[in-house]
């Protein structure tokens, strides 16, 4: 098991980079690689890292073959409204897909690959009682749904074809201090929307729990989907509340004027974000542990309290010289 080659894509981001420093610190990893459009927003201090934008397919795919890594960890997911506009989200990801995957099927050692998707491809949870598992079947009826079903297809597709394993990390919304979260934004504005028809709830994933998740699956290498999900749920209302913000019920064209606001307020709203608010998003954590041996350091309400402790930016007024 010692010496294992590991490709990340997407090691630039808050989430890739913090899979990247876990995977350093691990005595069973050999030689790491990192292909990202941006560099990493944390120290590596043994990761080859490769600056290559998305749509540079060729380089991305050499420097893949060239690494020849046992193991591909595919964190470049952009999620829409987080760092680039819905458009762009969609087309860098699926740029930077079809490099990585197309290089996979010329990898001679490869052995397995990590996909991050995202809870968002069960669709609207609505009000119903069963939270969705792994074996729920897929609506997704958001982009950001889209997308990630999309990434699950072409991953299950590679590992057919090349007889590896591949693990579908389902992430829950991932919230963290440098996380650029589209929902968490939304969260911190001082009013956030809610459906008050139901109790519709939702859960999150801490950004350190997640990138734990990646080593996890790194080293076990299970076959399937995973939800990567915290314990516990909150309604909007409640997590509004932790953060002593208003919550305004909102309905019908009300929710266009929520989306309009936010994005004026600097906190666009996508509808992946949308479908949150007002249907919920909940997934079963259950094959966290037996599946990766891994359970969240975090609850999902431990945080919701932190990312309304992190500080906001303070404008001070310069003071006047006094002459």
């Amino acid at each position: 098991m010692s010496g294992r080659r590991v490709v990340v894509t997407g090691i630039g981001g808050e989430l890739g980079s913090r899979v990247g420093a876990l995977l350093e610190e691990q005595t069973w990893i050999g030689e790491i690689v990192g292909i990202d459009a941006n560099p990493p927003r944390r120290r590596l201090r043994r990761t080859v890292v490769h600056v290559v934008e998305p749509h540079e397919h060729d380089a991305i795919a050499q420097r893949i073959v060239d690494a020849n890594p046992h193991v591909i960890i595919h964190l470049g997911v952009w999620e829409p409204d987080a760092r680039l506009s819905s458009h762009d989200a969609q087309m860098y990801t699926q740029a930077f897909a079809h490099a990585v995957f197309e290089a996979a099927l010329r990898v001679p050692a490869l052995e397995s690959v990590v996909l991050r998707s995202g809870i968002e491809v069960y669709g609207k949870n609505g009000h119903s009682p069963l939270v969705p598992n792994e074996h729920q079947s897929l609506e997704p009826q958001s982009l950001f749904g889209h997308m990630l079903l999309g990434l699950e297809h072409k991953v299950s597709e590679l590992a057919i074809a090349r007889g590896t394993t591949a693990t579908l990390l389902r992430l829950a919304p991932v919230v963290g201090p440098h996380v650029p979260s589209p929902l968490g934004r939304m969260l911190r504005l001082p009013a956030v929307p809610f459906n008050p028809i139901g109790s519709a709830r939702f859960s999150v994933i801490e950004d350190g729990d997640a990138a734990q998740a990646f080593v996890s699956a790194t080293q076990h290498q299970p076959h399937g989907a995973v939800n990567v999900v915290a314990e516990g749920s909150i309604s909007i209302a409640q997590a509004a509340a932790v953060g002593h913000r208003l919550a305004i019920p909102t309905i019908g064209p009300g929710w266009w004027a929520a989306k309009s606001l936010a994005k004026i307020a600097g906190a666009p709203v996508p509808e992946h974000v949308v479908e949150l608010l007002s249907h919920g998003r909940l997934a079963s954590n259950e094959s966290m542990v037996h599946m990766l041996n891994l359970q969240p350091q975090h609850t999902t309400k431990q945080v919701l309290t932190r990312l309304y402790e992190w500080p906001s930016v303070i404008r001070i007024q310069p003071s006047r010289k006094v002459a």
